[in-house]
């Protein structure tokens, strides 16, 4: 039986148009919340409609991430398991549908799990996954929020000026994930944005803004991140406030800020990402499946 489960609403599926699978799992690459807050973000902009899920059973010890009891519209109590949903979100004429996957880290069988994003992308006809993350950085709160963007796909990280990634080391399931999807021919980007290690961790949709701007370059999708200017300025003014009470913090911002004007590697800025990124996936050459075909008669694959 597989962990990937799909609803009444998969008929929509194979009507998706050219569509990019987006992931952000709530977990260690999710520092403040900014990269799961992107893709529940877009969930909510563009009226996703869930399509599946993964089964949480095999994936999580319920101890440390505990399911939640509460009461639904009706009044029905029911339980709340951690969540990794599959929704679909139809854009505008001429932009790439989304699928999107706002989750949760999971603790064991990283393997599984992984094959199993990896089925719902063959199984959407996702043409592209990006995966999105933000860390703790020495991205001082002053400044727009870094940004950096990687592949292993050499063709895809030329031309859209990513890195292609060096480390070697232990790692978390984004890893796992990429390599899975390396393994399986299908392309890969990271983004992720760096917020200010010396904050609490509590929302920041400056990171936030920062991450649908930088996918919208990408992707040429429209994610309204102007629509988080006023969020993002309020977020700006608290934190300044509480900034400015603390003579070393303030110290130290000011060195964070005069060492990034001396070593800022970000993304290429410019609007022709989002071309680059069409011309080489037209070069894959992808063989779309015909519509109307129902996922569950496509044949497996191993």
């Amino acid at each position: 039986m597989s962990d990937l489960r799909w609803t009444a609403a998969e008929h929509l599926v194979p009507k998706l148009d050219r569509p990019i699978l987006v992931v952000a799992f709530r977990g260690l690459f999710d520092a403040a919340g900014s990269a799961t807050s992107a893709v529940q973000w877009l969930v909510e902009h563009l009226d996703a409609l869930e399509v599946g899920e993964v089964d949480p059973e095999s994936f999580y010890d319920f101890t440390q991430e505990r399911p939640i009891i509460e009461f639904d519209a009706e009044g029905v109590r029911r339980i709340r398991w951690p969540s990794n949903r599959v929704l679909v979100a139809r854009t505008p004429d001429g932009e790439r549908d989304l699928v999107l996957m706002p989750g949760v880290e999971p603790h064991l069988r990283w393997r599984t799990f992984t094959e199993a994003l990896r089925e719902t992308a063959t199984i959407t006809g996702s043409q592209l996954v990006v995966t999105l993350g933000s860390m703790s950085g020495m991205s001082p709160h002053t400044r727009p929020p870094a940004v950096t963007g990687s592949s292993t796909n050499h063709d895809l990280a030329n031309r859209l000026g990513l890195d292609q990634p060096s480390y070697q080391g232990p790692t978390g399931v984004v890893g796992v994930l990429h390599d899975t999807l390396d393994t399986a021919g299908v392309p890969v980007i990271s983004l992720r944005v760096s917020v200010p290690y010396y904050l609490p961790e509590s929302p920041n949709p400056k990171a936030t803004r920062a991450l649908l701007r930088r996918f919208e370059q990408v992707s040429g999708v429209n994610t309204a991140f102007a629509d988080l200017d006023e969020s993002a300025t309020e977020w700006q003014i608290r934190v300044d406030e509480a900034v400015a009470g603390d003579i070393e913090v303030t110290a130290h911002v000011r060195r964070l800020e005069s060492q990034l004007d001396q070593s800022e590697t970000l993304m290429p800025r410019g609007d022709d990402l989002a071309a680059e990124l069409e011309a080489f996936l037209r070069s894959q050459d992808p063989s779309p499946t015909p519509e109307g075909q129902h996922p569950a008669d496509r044949p497996d694959e191993d």
